[in-house]
């Protein structure tokens, strides 16, 4: 990635000059150089990009950028199963202090990206990007605190199964977030497969209150429902932020800042709302191993969700940590000793069914090519993931002789 831009307005040279005005210095004239050419070359990229395959209903499942973005939207999968089972296990051990149990997370987060920042650009960059962004990252962090607090809080009611299932109601609150304030149109194979999949939740909702639950005991499964529900919508809401925060601006800032908002907002929401839990609770080796299983696992997802978010959409990320189910059934069955109900197999191949609609549909270049950011992608910034970057780094290689498979890499990770 390039370095990090902060935004300056700059007047327009008159047609006459004026002796009082300061000539553009040097660094200035090289950034706008830079800048201009920047633009160029997005802009041949991208008709490269898009010239080199037919363009087909089924082009971007060709590519090798498709099966990279699975391939990491399984990783966060399984990292989100790991959560979820190490959550069930801390709530089995009598250990229900959701706040608390997020804050390491976020130190952790904002501890290892704030570094990143201060070395890569400077203490100077982060008061700017406080005093510019500040309230943008505040809005997020506060958004992903109480997503996180309340799934927690379903796996005190209802059981993981039940909670990963709902989890998919997300993707509703993507679309239609997508759709209203990032100007977003799916097509109508990608609406058929979200649709299936809310197939697959109203199986879950009617099993879990007929009386036939799955996956073991739930205190009070209509509570931890909603509970779901609402953790759901928010981290919907979240996601779709955080997309036009990456898309916008570095990862490593956005992820910074994160972790240290999110810090402050879950420190105070423990200090309030788990001071009793944790008096009470038994503390043990294995309590202390599990939140930092949990803790560890949350941070890999967090510091590579971001990726996803470039190189696909929101909605493509929810889809695709669907799988999160196939996984919490493994996990559910062997670990915890559950049994299934008929009609939980019936709702996850309706998930499996709506997911493979929704990939389906996509262009050479997928969802990483942001309609908010114009049709060149000039308001994005060109880092790790981008279309942007991506559309740049073809132009160089059309510019200059072949490299070797090390040249590539290295340009390829020079911005993040």
């Amino acid at each position: 990635m390039t370095s990090p831009k902060i935004t300056t307005t700059t007047s327009t040279t008159p047609t006459t000059p004026i002796q009082d005005d300061d000539p553009p210095s040097q660094h200035q004239q090289e950034h706008q150089q830079q800048q201009h050419r920047e633009e160029s070359q997005t802009e041949a990229g991208l008709a490269l990009l898009e010239s080199r395959r037919p363009k087909t209903w089924y082009a971007y499942v060709s590519t090798p950028d498709f099966w990279l973005v699975v391939a990491l939207g399984q990783i966060l999968s399984l990292c989100i199963t790991a959560t979820n089972t190490f959550t069930t296990l801390l709530v089995n051990a009598k250990f229900n202090a959701p706040a608390l149990q997020t804050c390491f997370n976020y130190a952790l987060v904002g501890s290892i990206f704030t570094t990143v920042l201060l070395v890569r650009d400077g203490p100077r960059v982060w008061y700017r990007v406080v005093a510019s962004r500040g309230l943008r990252y505040l809005a997020l962090a506060f958004l992903d605190v109480e997503a996180n607090y309340f799934t927690v809080m379903a796996y005190q009611y209802t059981t993981i199964l039940s909670a990963q299932l709902i989890n998919f109601w997300s993707i509703v609150c993507v679309v239609v977030a997508s759709a209203l304030f990032l100007r977003v149109r799916y097509r109508p194979q990608q609406l058929l497969g979200i649709v299936v999949c809310c197939a697959g939740m109203g199986l879950l909702i009617a099993t879990d209150h007929l009386g036939q639950r799955n996956g073991g005991p739930a205190s009070n499964p209509l509570k931890g429902d909603l509970f779901a529900l609402l953790g759901a919508t928010l981290y919907g809401l979240s996601n779709v932020f955080e997309e036009w925060l990456v898309s916008k601006d570095p990862a490593h800032h956005v992820l910074a800042f994160l972790g240290l908002f999110g810090l402050l907002i879950n420190g105070i929401q423990a200090i309030i709302f788990d001071r009793s839990a944790v008096a009470a609770a038994e503390w043990s080796s294995s309590i202390a191993a599990w939140l930092v299983g949990y803790t560890l696992c949350l941070s890999l997802f967090y510091s590579l969700a971001p990726l996803v978010l470039r190189m696909a959409s929101a909605a493509f990320f929810d889809v695709s940590l669907l799988t999160v189910n196939f996984w919490g059934f493994i996990i559910g069955v062997r670990v915890f000793g559950y049994a299934v109900h008929f009609l939980y197999p019936v709702a996850f191949v309706c998930i499996v069914a709506g997911l493979m609609l929704y990939f389906v549909a996509g262009s050479l270049l997928g969802d990483a090519r942001k309609p908010w950011l114009a049709r060149d992608q000039h308001d994005g910034v060109a880092g790790l993931g981008t279309a942007k970057l991506r559309a740049i780094n073809a132009a160089r290689a059309q510019e200059r002789p072949p490299e070797g498979f090390r040249d590539r890499l290295r340009r390829m990770f020079e911005g993040a």
